[in-house]
């Protein structure tokens, strides 16, 4: 006999690329199958972070486009009738050596305790903006709850 899932809250680590809408879609799913919230981690990356500590980039900018994607989520999620809450992360720190993206996946999940993670796993494309490929398999091998990549 199985016993069903219990889920409140499903996250979602997020970076503005395609791959990170299509586990959108999959997080607003499984959420609505389980009458559950979905969490959105808009995670930065190494360029993006050394950008901003450097000040070559315009921090409120790097607000700004991370806001209108998350803002987007919350419409996808919307449609469903699934609440949706976000934040946003420094996938990477030049004075903590062990912070990455797949420690932040895993951290947030502790922080909002997330229930069910579905992270996307993206081909190694080379764009600075798309960080996630480097947290999928750290999140697979590392997290306490049922992991779904795409």
């Amino acid at each position: 006999m199985t016993t069903p899932l219990d889920l409140d809250i499903v996250l979602v680590p997020v970076d503005g690329s395609d791959e990170s809408t299509v586990a959108i879609e999959y997080a607003i799913g499984i959420a609505e199958r389980y009458d559950a919230t979905v969490h959105a981690v808009y995670v930065l990356g190494e360029e993006v972070v050394r950008a901003i500590e450097s000040d070559a980039v315009d921090e409120d900018e790097v607000a700004a486009e991370t806001e209108a994607f998350t803002d987007n989520v919350a419409e996808m999620a919307a449609e469903h009738d699934v609440e949706v809450t976000t934040s946003n992360a420094y996938g990477f720190s030049v004075n903590v050596k062990t912070r990455h993206p797949g420690s932040v996946v895993l951290d947030t999940a502790e922080e909002v305790d997330a229930d069910f993670i579905v992270v996307p796993r993206e081909p190694v494309s080379g764009d600075p903006g798309e960080v996630l490929e480097k947290a999928a398999e750290y999140v697979l091998l590392y997290a306490s709850q049922p992991v779904l990549s795409v």
